[in-house]
């Protein structure tokens, strides 16, 4: 059995990446630090996590299975704990390729692509993908149309890859983008809950929901796994990770609860993949955004991937890096916020947390951001990230 206080960091095909060319996951994934690799079974069993990986969303995902309900597990063997997370694992990925198939841009026939070609007609589609556009939609206003999912229209303009395949890129000209930002205003789709449909008033505007789908499916799956009895687990998307419960100290006493699990959050200025701290908690969830995710280098001059809705270039921002933690079930809140606050700076969106945080509308909300300066700022004087 591996060491229970022992670091688990999760295992990266590496194969895979550079197959896929998406070396930029090697940034992303080193987010994921787990001190603490027993779950706990039906008789306070512990057992070892299972993990499993598979590619969606132009990145590579990852479940980690440390715990079930009592009775869940046949005998509580760690053989049969690997079958049913196994099995579990299984069934949850196909979830996640429904919700690919059903929200990305990029899929052919997805509902997002069948309202991006209906040229401003109503489109049916899935309760899902209702919900998701709702929540755009609200973090549009929140944000102070900062955040638009209506920014399709400049994003299908840059080809970002550059930075995970090598291979050189061209900035979009000024007359296109220019023309691409007269289509960009989310105020400008029309929801109908009671007939299911998505209409753009302006037929050229184009959705594109990759600012906060994540989070949306980060919370679907980790409730998935919650229905079928996992009461111990780590979803990772890709820099999303949402947390089910937290480690099992059964080994030391049988009274005692489940401990926090300790977040790595990486140092965007460490060449080595170093961490600029750790985050411990249970039942939460962590969304890591920077500009250095995805960029191209055109004439010595770096542009990311975070586009302002008024021009279709990348926002001019102070921000590098930004974390936001939130409890369980608010992963789609933090994916949308991180977003957001990337575009917004590490003033305004200091304050935007610290006043959401004093709303609650979206719960128990920390931000940590660090700027293009290097410097780290908190929305939280009493936070209990533990920097390096």
């Amino acid at each position: 059995m591996q060491d229970m206080y022992g670091p688990l960091w999760y295992n990266i095909d590496m194969q895979k990446i550079k197959e896929r060319k998406l070396y930029i996951l090697l940034l992303v994934v080193i987010l994921v630090l787990v001190i603490g690799t027993s779950g706990c079974g039906g008789g306070n069993t512990p057992w070892n996590g299972y993990s499993k990986q598979s590619f969606y969303f132009d990145t590579i995902c990852e479940i980690t299975i440390f715990g079930f309900e009592e009775g869940q597990v046949e005998d509580d063997t760690q053989e049969n704990f690997d079958k049913v997370s196994n099995e579990v694992i299984t069934d949850t990925f196909k979830l996640m390729s429904d919700f690919e198939n059903t929200l990305s841009r990029t899929v052919e026939g997805s509902d997002v692509d069948r309202i991006n070609k209906a040229k401003g007609e109503a489109v049916q589609v899935s309760p899902e993908t209702l919900e998701v556009i709702e929540k755009g939609m609200e973090f549009g206003d929140v944000s102070g149309g900062t955040f638009d999912i209506t920014v399709g229209k400049a994003s299908v303009l840059w080809d970002f890859h550059e930075s995970i395949t090598d291979e050189p890129s061209e900035v979009p000209s000024e007359e296109a983008l220019k023309e691409a930002s007269k289509h960009i205003d989310y105020r400008k789709i029309q929801v109908d809950e009671k007939a299911g449909t998505v209409k753009l008033t302006d037929p050229e505007m184009m959705l594109d929901l990759g600012g906060i789908a994540k989070g949306y499916i980060a919370d679907k799956t980790a409730e998935y796994l919650r229905s079928k009895g996992v009461v111990s687990a780590i979803v990772n998307l890709g820099g999303n990770i949402e947390v089910i419960g937290g480690k099992n100290l059964s080994l030391i006493s049988e009274d005692q609860e489940q401990a926090d699990f300790v977040l790595g959050i990486r140092d965007p200025g460490s060449a080595d993949g170093g961490l600029l701290g750790v985050y411990p908690g249970k039942d939460i969830t962590v969304v890591t955004s920077g500009t250095y995710e995805r960029f191209i280098e055109v004439d010595g001059v770096r542009y990311h991937h975070i586009l302002d809705p008024k021009t279709g270039y990348p926002v001019d921002t102070d921000v590098e890096q930004v974390s936001i933690i939130a409890s369980y079930g608010h992963s789609v809140d933090c994916d949308g916020l991180s977003t957001a606050c990337l575009a917004l700076g590490v003033e305004k969106s200091t304050e935007l947390i610290q006043a959401l945080n004093d709303d609650g509308r979206y719960g128990n909300i920390e931000g940590i951001f660090v700027s293009t300066e290097g410097e780290v700022t908190y929305t939280k004087e009493e936070t209990v990230f533990k920097a390096n």
